[in-house]
């Protein structure tokens, strides 16, 4: 009996020496077999499915991501609603701004750069700048026109800024607001159409305009055919933006619509492009006195 109390004595010290130098070692009760390991450790890491799970999610995480997600949603008129359009960063806004540059065919600029976070930052910003853009490029360029004429006294045409933001945020809301509603009529007809939300047509219209503000800037430049070669590259680029990404959305409706629908998105785009440069950059009249006495106008060609 003595040896016996002093082997399990025995088997007591050895525990305690294990313990003490593996305090994360895993100690299991013989009482209870079907207790669970509480403080066990992998020493090799995650398995390649568990890593898999931290990195695309779990359900659990899902869960708690959902929980947690569930706020009270703030009013329409209080900045909290609108600030979540605002959040992005500045690498995604330079992402979107480069994709919109240099398009990809068959790379859709909604799935590719907008669907994950869409927002309003970019788009604002760029409409802004291309409002002043235009409106000092224009004042520039006519002060340049008559520059060493006598008769000529610069003044700063400020209505141009006004002009200059109706047309282009008229043209970025109104233009993607009337096709989301086309698409939502079109997607009640046509079943399998892609559908597109208003502000991912919104963010599509406003990035698409960035390649007119260098474009803004060379019209400064008082030749017609740089003029005009600036606009072709800038419509071309930018169009191909909306040609690339909305013809998925119409391409199994009708063939007729869909058409006229890419049409119509073409031709309002050429349209904005040709009256800025008409309005802002046209050739301006120099006055010179006639044979009889009466004043003539001629345009000044560069």
């Amino acid at each position: 009996m003595a040896a016996v109390d002093g082997l399990q004595f025995q088997e007591f010290d050895d525990a305690e020496n294990l313990l003490g130098a593996n305090r994360d070692a895993t100690t299991i009760s013989i009482g209870d077999p079907n207790e669970k390991p509480t403080n066990q450790r992998r020493s090799l890491g995650n398995s390649p499915r568990e890593e898999d799970d931290d990195l695309l999610g779990n359900a659990d995480s899902d869960k708690t991501e959902l929980l947690a997600g569930q706020r009270k949603s703030a009013a329409f008129w209080t900045f909290e609603y609108y600030q979540k359009f605002f959040d992005v960063d500045t690498y995604q806004v330079l992402d979107r701004i480069k994709g919109s540059v240099l398009p990809l065919p068959g790379k859709n600029f909604v799935r590719l750069y907008i669907r994950s976070n869409p927002d309003l930052y970019g788009p604002f910003w760029i409409c802004a700048t291309l409002v002043f853009a235009i409106a000092i490029s224009g004042n520039i360029s006519n002060f340049l026109v008559h520059l060493g004429q006598p008769q000529y006294h610069y003044m700063p045409e400020f209505r141009k800024v006004t002009i200059a933001a109706t047309a282009i945020y008229s043209y970025a809301w109104l233009v993607p607001l009337a096709l989301w509603g086309f698409l939502m009529w079109r997607n009640s007809k046509v079943m399998n159409i892609v559908s597109y939300s208003f502000l991912e047509i919104v963010c599509v219209y406003g990035y698409s305009l960035f390649i007119y503000i260098p474009a803004a800037i060379l019209w400064i430049i008082p030749i017609e055919w740089v003029r005009w070669i600036t606009i072709l590259v800038a419509m071309c680029l930018s169009g191909s933006v909306l040609v690339i990404t909305f013809w998925p959305a119409v391409r199994d409706d009708n063939r007729r619509i869909a058409i006229a629908t890419i049409s119509a998105i073409i031709i309002l785009h050429a349209l904005l492009a040709v009256g800025c440069k008409a309005y802002f950059f046209d050739v301006p009249q120099i006055e010179v006195p006639g044979v009889s006495g009466s004043i003539a106008s001629v345009p000044r060609f560069c």
